[in-house]
């Protein structure tokens, strides 16, 4: 027989309890008639009615009457549906089974879960809020820490549990419940702090982590194991960047036993979250740091882990393939400059993971960032060779840029943009104007090396009708305006090219140094110094100081070209301190800062040779040989260099220790012009040598270079002191070269 006594008075102040005893011994009674009353409470709990004092001897004041009578959550019979929920049927008689009561906080967990699967948030909510937490949270970890005891020292201890693990799992779930009420309701940040309090219970209760043979209550291990996918959410939702940090870190680096889909999604929303959110996160704490282990510096580095622990998890099988994680990976590698990194797990996929099309031409763009242009170009050629890829628009236009951009494969750049621009008729007019300006920027290398001046003037005419129309069909893309000014500059029409630099600078909204330059070249080129120079002034005001050195560079040769030599080389002493700075700053951290380290190398290097040529025509001699010994510690084999050694010697006239260095810059690069042009001017200076040698000299680089004034002004003296020429030879040149001496920019166009 069951006695059922509530001790409830008017006002229920005591515990909720249903105590069950024998009136034999220690006989038990059946699962079945716990059912019965227990259905009955349950349901007098759900439906607000009361039950006869026959039935269950039960005060005429519910708990759910008073809780929302007072509260105004109270309904009318009938307006809930009163079906009850099986599994908190089975809860309860797990507890009672187990300790032989249903306590107050019990209850309640109960009857808020009854209102949370309902939908009545508010009403849940309530009922949750009566839970004693604080009060009960001591004995929950006293309960889990001694379940997951091992058996030997569980059978030396005397002194039971003070609950058991379904009281528990039912009041974890409840306090799980009650932050996902407060989610539902906007209170973010209070949601977050409830969610907490479960981890921090479980975590504190078992400070090794979750045993993995713990399966007393699967239950429990669910609510823990949401509570964890859960805190993060409820931190972004509160606008705590850090905390979810924090939570995603602790929920991968704490054991909590958790399946492998749980533990794939936190690992990938949080690399997310470290590449998108835009919040800096500080290395993980050295407490979870393992010795010899490696420890993310930095967003990109922590987050770029994840995903190659994902990735690498799907190569094996161990989970499903998402196709999104090399998606991901791929802007986190490409940020870092880690081209050949990304490239190297691209080349690992299963091939039923990525399709050979797509396969070679993401490789294709890992080798071009990676600077090995022709490795890509050849990855291209094999997709556009294979017969199965009919469209491959997107390989011709990357094709064609590689080509266009490094001036590689001429020819077959052409070929591979009129290709693009038949199978894109009709279509997407955006892609037609790219492969409009990368057949007009082929078009102009080409014209550069024609054989005659007429090929140059029809290409250079295709060339700009191509670019016309590009910027027709797309007129505010920046890489089209820039090569279509590129193209009037060279053309010399300088004042479109004019516009077309402001229009750059305009698209660009000034973040590009480069559109300053070139605006600040074409002003030189129209002989307005004075005004290309605050040009410059304007950018260096714009600009950031580890971005000024090409503008600073510019400005001095902008001081060199009106004569003042004395403030080119202030510009050019303090732009090399800028540099000396900036190196010791930034240090080498990444592949994109070596990068920049490169240039950066690169132009002291060129800056050195300027002021060795400005310290030369000073007639310092000593203090170009000093920047001389400082180029060749940066790179002794450049030609550059042994180019303005030639001219110090020069200079000095030691013309024969002049040839000899003209000549090994040569040896380095066979067609630098300026080498070339001053290997002819020793040579007929000299004399005994060939005129033909020396037109040889002349004619290479003209070829190499048409707008060279200094070129063909030499080719004029070499015709007019050459008898067996006419003399319309030597004033065709001499004009030539008046043109272009009157037209020419402080330094080339491109």
């Amino acid at each position: 027989m069951l006695k059922v006594d509530l001790e409830m008075p008017m006002v229920f102040k005591g515990k909720y309890r249903v105590e069950c005893f024998a009136m034999r011994g220690k006989s038990l009674i059946s699962k079945r008639q716990i059912s019965i009353r227990l259905r009955k409470m349950i349901k007098c709990i759900c439906s607000r009615e009361q039950l006869s004092v026959e039935e269950l001897n039960y005060s005429s004041e519910s708990l759910a009457t008073r809780d929302y009578s007072a509260s105004g959550y109270s309904s009318r019979p009938g307006e809930i549906d009163t079906k009850l929920d099986n599994s908190n049927i089975e809860e309860a008689e797990s507890s009672l089974r187990e300790s032989g009561y249903l306590n107050y906080e019990e209850a309640r967990a109960l009857l808020g879960r009854l209102e949370y699967q309902k939908g009545n948030v508010e009403a849940a909510l309530h009922v949750f809020e009566g839970i004693d937490i604080a009060a009960v949270i001591p004995k929950i970890k006293v309960s889990i820490s001694r379940r997951c005891e091992p058996n030997s020292r569980r059978s030396q201890s005397d002194s039971m549990p003070p609950m058991s693990m379904h009281a528990v799992s039912l009041l974890l779930e409840a306090v799980f419940l009650k932050s996902k009420s407060l989610q539902a309701l906007g209170r973010f940040q209070d949601a977050a702090q409830s969610c907490k309090t479960i981890l921090d219970t479980v975590e504190s209760a078992l400070p090794e982590g979750w045993p993995e043979n713990f399966v007393s209550d699967c239950k429990l291990q669910e609510t823990v194991a949401n509570a964890v996918e859960l805190l993060p959410e409820l931190w972004k939702l509160a606008g705590s960047p850090q905390d979810v940090i924090s939570s995603f870190r602790r929920g991968l680096l704490y054991h909590w036993n958790l399946n492998t889909e749980a533990t794939v999604r936190i690992q990938k929303e949080f690399a997310l979250f470290l590449l998108y959110s835009g919040c800096e996160a500080s290395p993980p704490s050295l407490r979870s740091q393992l010795d010899g282990s490696f420890v993310p510096r930095n967003n990109l580095e922590e987050a770029v882990l994840l995903l190659l622990i994902l990735l690498r998890k799907s190569v094996l099988g161990s989970i499903v393939w998402d196709p999104s994680l090399i998606d991901h990976l791929s802007f986190a590698l490409s940020v870092s400059g880690e081209f050949m990194t990304l490239a190297q797990q691209i080349e690992e996929l299963l091939p039923e993971n990525m399709e050979r099309k797509e396969r070679h031409y993401t490789l294709a763009l890992c080798y071009c960032g990676e600077g090995e242009h022709i490795t890509a170009l050849d990855l291209l050629r094999n997709s556009l060779n294979h017969r199965e890829n009919s469209d491959c628009t997107r390989e011709l236009l990357l094709a064609s840029k590689i080509c266009a951009d490094n001036k590689v494969c001429i020819e077959d750049g052409i070929k591979y943009s009129c290709k693009a621009i038949s199978q894109l008729y009709g279509k997407c007019m955006q892609m037609v104007a790219i492969a409009n300006c990368l057949f007009g920027v082929l078009l102009s290398s080409k014209s550069r090396s024609a054989a005659s001046e007429s090929d140059k003037v029809l290409m250079q005419s295709e060339a700009l009708s191509a670019l016309k129309a590009a910027e027709r069909m797309r007129e505010s893309d920046p890489y089209i305006v820039l090569h279509l000014c590129l193209e009037y500059a060279e053309q010399r029409k300088l004042s479109i090219a004019f516009d077309h630099a402001k229009k750059l600078i305009k698209l660009e909204g000034g973040s590009n140094v480069g559109g300053y330059i070139l605006l600040a070249r074409i002003l030189s080129a129209q002989k307005k110094f004075v005004d290309a120079e605050l040009v410059i002034d304007a950018a260096l005001d714009q600009s950031g100081k580890w971005d000024q050195g090409e503008l600073l560079r510019t400005k001095a040769k902008l001081r060199i070209a009106q004569g003042k030599l004395k403030n080119a080389v202030e510009t050019y002493t303090f732009l090399l301190a800028v540099l000396q700075v900036q190196n010791k700053s930034l240090g080498m951290t990444s592949k994109v800062v070596k990068s920049k380290g490169n240039r950066d190398r690169r132009l002291e290097m060129e800056i050195w040779h300027d002021l060795a040529n400005v310290y030369t025509a000073l007639s310092q001699w000593q203090d170009a040989e000093v920047c001389l010994a400082k180029s060749e510690a940066i790179n002794p084999y450049s030609a550059s260099r042994w180019h303005s050694t030639g001219l110090l010697f020069e200079a000095r006239g030691l013309h024969q220790e002049a040839m000899k260095s003209f000549r090994k810059a040569l040896d380095i690069e066979p067609n630098h012009v300026p080498s070339l042009i001053s290997t002819a001017c020793v040579l007929r200076q000299l004399g005994g040598q060939s005129s033909s040698i020396v037109r040889s000299l002349l004619t290479d680089a003209l070829r190499l270079d048409r707008t060279n004034p200094s070129a063909w002004y030499n080719l004029g003296l070499l015709y007019k002191a050459d008898l067996g020429t006419s003399t319309m030879e030597a004033v065709e040149c001499f004009e030539a070269a008046a043109f272009l001496e009157e037209s020419s920019p402080i330094e080339p166009f491109r």
